[in-house]
């Protein structure tokens, strides 16, 4: 091991969206913010701190996404306990996230997370009866693509973390009818027994948080 090999360990200084976007819109891969990053650059504020920046896409565009990584900028995978330069890895979806690593200043700057899709679809890869047009799951958020945010909040649902449950109260107040209505019902469907389903409304059983009630 080298002085300049990363490591699981290695400092994190997350890329703004906007040096992402610069660093990624060049590329003809299919990509997107996802995460808490893309919530916060949604909603047009910063709610709370980020560890790091979430980036997806697809396992057919990856090799794209790293091909067009320009210098100083390197992808590696995990393998076990450690990392391994990403073209000495295997090509499976379930080898993620990808880490990219600014070798100039020996940080760790953004994570590419690995999903599944159609040419016309997003498809949920913890359930594929989840879909959605790619239009409506990666909207464009002041020129950066951006993953829906309750196709995030989906994705947060099935172990939430405290700061997934922040991300959820700042996000769902501001969503639209549809989108809110689509994500109770993929709660419901794929992720009933996520400790948010018990608020979501229902014909029977009408949710009481506030970020329940009909937005103004």
């Amino acid at each position: 091991m080298t002085p300049s090999t990363p490591t699981l360990a290695t400092r994190w200084e997350p890329l703004p969206p906007r040096v992402v976007a610069e660093l990624l819109g060049p590329s003809s891969a299919r990509w997107w913010l996802s995460g808490g990053v893309a919530l916060d650059h949604w909603l047009g504020t910063n709610t709370r701190e980020h560890d790091n920046i979430d980036v997806s896409t697809t396992i057919a565009d990856l090799p794209q996404v790293v091909q067009d990584l320009p210098a100083p900028f390197s992808a590696w995978a995990p393998s076990g306990d450690g990392v391994v330069p990403w073209a000495e890895a295997d090509m499976d979806a379930d080898l993620q996230p990808i880490r990219i690593h600014d070798d100039a200043t020996g940080a760790w700057v953004m994570q590419v997370d690995v999903e599944d899709g159609t040419d016309s679809l997003w498809v949920y890869r913890r359930d594929p009866r989840l879909q959605l047009p790619w239009d409506r799951a990666v909207i464009d958020v002041d020129g950066i693509p951006t993953g829906a945010p309750e196709v995030q909040l989906v994705w947060k649902a099935l172990r939430p973390r405290p700061e997934d449950d922040a991300d959820k109260d700042a996000v769902l107040p501001e969503l639209s009818n549809e989108a809110r209505a689509w994500w109770e019902h993929a709660i419901l469907t794929i992720h009933p027994h996520s400790s948010w389903s018990i608020h979501v409304r229902t014909p029977f059983a009408p949710g009481k948080a506030s970020w329940n009630r009909t937005r103004r």
